[in-house]
């Protein structure tokens, strides 16, 4: 066991202690490491507790729902501002978007109509669709965040008919299989822990009731082990590396689901919620090459169920973050609310005390010559910004940015080399627009229309006489 490890197992044992938690199981998964795992505690039944056992991880289930969703839209089959009564037939609230449904703005109730989490009765899909007219709206829609497992449900729901099977069929096809996570299934496998609620104020554990969700499944109901939830996580950060044929999906969707649709919490912006997706932003460590620039963010969600608790989140950013970094934390105790800091800590000690290898840098091509004369210092509104070349593409810098902070990256239009879009960075989406003399220099250029030249220069004309 390495120094690291032990760490790792120590921060497990602890927070299964101070949290008073039956079983604890955690995993770490990183591309230039082999997979950690660390268990702690007891099953609470006749099976060993193990890296193989199976927790159930409540509401982590949503970002699986959330990828068929998006799946669906990348292969034409929905749009994300379609009304969600354009895939399914809905008694009301038929007006509330997909969009809006996946990061919780749609303003629709918490859970189905009734109360069913004292029953424990969970609705069928016929129930579920029917009890929406007896269902609230009680926001408007994008006023703000308001978490709804049923709203989740719906898209679940969505998402099988327009597949042609149950949602159950259509995740083992579309998500399981591809990205082998084996260990995660609808129901518990025989060597699954059993889920307490544990005594505030004395050391006794009671068993809580495993409930089928039905049509809430798509909200909450899967059970997986750490070391598969911790693959998932690294998918959800870093899709090219963990799925780099993009079999699952493309790179560029998960950077859509990644991006803030809304926060969680007006009054401290810990949070911020996407698309279907968590996201936690994360303090570079002081003096890191990160602090003040890159930001560092945490991917993922929590699941909670009954005598169960969850945390799966990937980590995004930081100099010392490698490839395919995700954690997944479970336990068996409905009120060990340790699991939830732990996955965040894990993740953090993983990047900053065992930080992936420098790799050495390493000569590359030249500039095309259609833009080796624009390449260096450029004036801006003011400001100047750096036009480099680097790893085959145009790139551009704030003179005075962070060193963390990523570079607006260009690609040229494909009939019009000197029209370049903006791909990442600052004024994604917006056009380059080149201008050269008779000699064919670039002497102006026009990013978001905003001029950029040579020398500083005011907004009321260009000086051709400076070039």
């Amino acid at each position: 066991m390495t120094g690291m490890t032990r760490r790792y197992e120590r921060m497990v044992r602890q927070a299964q202690a101070e949290s008073r938690i039956p079983a604890v199981s955690a995993a770490l998964h990183r591309a230039d490491r082999p997979l950690w795992t660390c268990t702690v505690g007891a099953t609470g039944n006749d099976s060993p507790l193990s890296a193989r056992t199976a927790f159930r991880i409540g509401s982590v289930t949503k970002t699986f729902t959330a990828v068929l969703v998006l799946q669906c839209r990348d292969h034409g089959l929905l749009d994300l501002d379609d009304p969600i009564s354009a895939h399914l037939d809905v008694p009301a609230h038929g007006e509330l978007t997909v969009r809006r449904l996946l990061s919780h703005t749609s303003g629709v109730q918490r859970e189905p109509y009734g109360d069913i989490w004292d029953t424990l009765h969970t609705p069928d899909v016929t129930e579920l669709l029917a009890d929406l007219a007896r269902a609230e709206r009680v926001l408007p829609p994008a006023r703000r965040f308001h978490y709804s497992n049923l709203g989740v449900a719906l898209l679940g729901q969505a998402a099988a008919r327009l597949r042609g099977g149950t949602w159950a069929e259509v995740l083992a096809d579309r998500i399981l299989r591809p990205l082998g996570l084996a260990d995660t299934s609808l129901a518990p496998p025989p060597a699954a822990a059993t889920g307490f609620l544990v005594d505030a104020y004395s050391d006794h554990a009671r068993p809580e009731p495993n409930t089928d969700l039905g049509a809430l499944g798509p909200a909450a109901q899967l059970w997986s082990t750490a070391s598969d939830m911790a693959r998932w996580a690294a998918f959800l950060a870093d899709p090219a590396t963990v799925d780099p044929d993009g079999t699952v999906l493309g790179p560029g969707t998960l950077d859509e689901m990644r991006w803030p649709a809304t926060t969680t919490d007006e009054a401290v912006w810990s949070a911020g919620f996407g698309l279907g997706l968590i996201l936690v932003p994360q303090s570079a460590p002081t003096g890191s090459r990160s602090a003040g620039g890159e930001r560092i963010s945490h991917v993922g969600h929590d699941g909670a169920m009954p005598g169960f608790l969850a945390s799966v989140y990937g980590r995004r950013g930081g100099a010392g973050s490698p490839a395919a970094l995700g954690c997944a934390v479970f336990g068996s105790s409905g009120t060990g609310t340790a699991v939830n800091e732990l996955s965040h800590q894990l993740l953090a000690a993983s990047a900053e005390d065992d930080p992936a290898d420098i790799a050495p840098w390493t000569p590359g091509e030249p500039a095309p010559e259609a833009y080796r004369g624009l390449l260096g210092r450029w004036w801006g509104e003011g400001f100047e910004y750096v036009f480099s070349w680097r790893d085959g593409t145009l790139r551009a810098r704030g003179a005075d940015d962070p060193a963390g902070r990523p570079p607006a990256v260009f690609e040229p239009l494909p009939d019009r080399p000197d029209v370049l879009r903006t791909v990442s960075g600052r004024e994604v989406g917006e056009l380059l627009r080149l201008t050269r003399d008779d000699q064919g220099n670039v002497i102006l250029m026009h990013w978001a229309t905003y001029r950029f030249t040579r020398h500083q220069e005011t907004f009321d004309r260009f000086d051709f006489r400076q070039v």
